[in-house]
């Protein structure tokens, strides 16, 4: 544990420090949700890396647009159609 601990943000510890005093059932329900948490991040990390590129395509078009004088500004007080 030690190991883990050299790596850890302070509040991360003081987390599980608090975790520990929890009965088995609510660690393991609080543990489930972590990693939960953390598949999901990284599941939207590969999502956006996986998309970067039709990103950068979308944004040069309308950089295209907007120097072509193809755009108008925002009108955000204006109702939608």
């Amino acid at each position: 544990i030690r190991c883990i601990n050299a790596r850890m943000t302070k509040l991360l510890k003081k987390a599980f420090d608090e975790a520990r005093k929890l009965p088995p059932e609510e660690q393991d329900a609080l543990g489930a949700i972590l990693l939960e948490e953390i598949a999901d991040e990284a599941l939207w990390a590969k999502k956006f890396a996986e998309t970067q590129h039709i990103l950068e395509k979308l944004a040069d078009e309308a950089l295209a647009e907007l120097e072509a004088g193809e755009t108008e500004p925002m009108d955000f007080d204006r109702p939608r159609k």
